[in-house]
């Protein structure tokens, strides 16, 4: 068995790996970027989110006076807000997601090559962490996590304002039911197997056995905890999808077919 390659001999060499360690990177790249110019061009259209009952999940809660009639009973900003009802409402989700731990590893790895795969070199000259501007702002990750609860909550409210029909009728379910209920599902599952979650749930805690329902509730979100990827990718796919499949039934370019 032959030694590997010393240190020495490796100075100055960016990597020594021969597969394809840059194709995961550039995969995360191209899909964040599909997903934050879509949901930009959504968010600044101003239009085609609201097909009774169904209200697309980006511009959830419509709290501006501009919303379509209908979207929304509870208006909370006035005349003056002339932009996209949706302007008032992503900054939230979309901070919970920018500072999500995983999210952090993925655009750190894609967008900053820090570093980009392992044991693949780094291009800066040296790496300051979240101590500086503006990746410090990530540790504002638990608060957010405590905003996107409440988004999920009313996200959850309009799956079950799906279950009417266009006239406000009790009983009725359709295609556009059954993606909004597993819209709200999957953000209650990434919101669930977040680290921060799984803090709040069994941190600061010295002894287990002294809270038995916290240690079950603990293991449980631990279990979802690993697997917060596939919830994170999951979830970030289906609201996109969400929104578009409102988009389409509100513009007449398809009919939401009824099942009862």
């Amino acid at each position: 068995m032959t030694a590997g390659p010393s240190v020495a001999g490796r100075a100055g060499t960016r990597t020594l790996r021969t597969d394809r360690w840059w194709l995961q990177p550039a995969v995360t790249v191209a899909a964040l970027l599909a997903f934050v110019v879509y949901a930009t061009i959504r968010a600044f259209a101003n239009a085609a989110y609201y097909a009774p009952p169904y209200l697309s999940p980006m511009y959830s809660p419509c709290l501006a006076t501009n919303c379509v009639p209908g979207a929304s009973d509870v208006h909370l900003v006035g005349d003056w807000w002339g932009l996209s009802p949706a302007l008032l409402v992503l900054v939230f989700p979309l901070g919970f997601r920018l500072t999500c731990y995983y999210y952090r590893k993925a655009y750190y790895r894609s967008f900053w090559a820090s570093p980009p795969a392992c044991a693949v070199a780094e291009p800066h000259r040296r790496y300051t962490g979240e101590t500086r501007f503006p990746l410090v702002l990530n540790n504002a990750h638990r608060y957010f996590f405590y905003v996107g609860l409440l988004f999920n909550i009313v996200l959850s409210y309009d799956a079950v304002l799906a279950f009417r029909d266009e006239h406000g009728n009790w009983g009725h379910a359709g295609l556009g039911t059954v993606v909004l209920v597993v819209n709200a599902l999957l953000l209650w599952t990434y919101s669930l197997s977040c680290h921060s979650c799984r803090h709040v749930i069994g941190g600061r805690l010295n002894h287990f056995s002294r809270h038995p329902i916290r240690y079950r509730a603990w293991t449980l979100v631990s279990r979802l905890n690993a697997k917060h990827m596939r919830y994170a990718w999951l979830s970030l796919f289906w609201v996109a999808f969400t929104d578009l499949y409102v988009a389409l039934v509100a513009s007449g370019t398809i009919t939401d077919p009824r099942f009862f």
